[in-house]
C-alpha cells in the first residue's frame, strides 16, 4: 500500500496519521493485507464451517423466579394502566 493509500483510508476513518508514521503504517497494513492473502489461498474445501473453534457448551442457571411480583405496587403510582400495562400517549401519528 502506498502512503497516498493510507492518507485517503485515514481520512475517510476520521484517523489522524502523521507525515512520521505514515510509512510504518503503511508497511504495518501490507503486512496484515499478506497475511489475508497467504489465508485465503488455504484449501478449504470439505470444511465446514464452524461459529466457534472451541467444542464449548454454555451452562445455563436454571430459570427460577426469585423475585416477587410486585407488579401492583408499581403500576399504582403509575399515571396510566390498563389490564397489567402501563398506557403511554401516542408519540407516532
Amino acid at each position: 500500500m502506498q502512503p497516498s493509500d493510507i492518507e485517503k483510508l485515514a481520512k475517510l476513518a476520521r484517523l489522524e496519521i502523521n507525515d512520521e508514521t505514515l510509512g510504518e503504517v503503511a508497511n504495518s497494513i501490507t503486512e496484515v493485507l499478506a497475511l489475508v492473502d497467504q489465508l485465503q489461498a488455504a484449501d478449504t474445501k470439505g470444511v465446514a464451517p464452524m461459529a466457534h473453534p472451541l467444542d464449548a457448551v454454555q451452562i445455563l442457571r436454571a430459570d427460577e423466579v426469585t423475585e416477587p411480583n410486585v407488579r401492583e405496587e408499581f403500576q399504582a403510582i403509575a399515571p396510566a394502566t390498563e389490564n397489567g400495562l402501563y398506557l403511554v400517549p401516542k408519540v407516532i401519528e
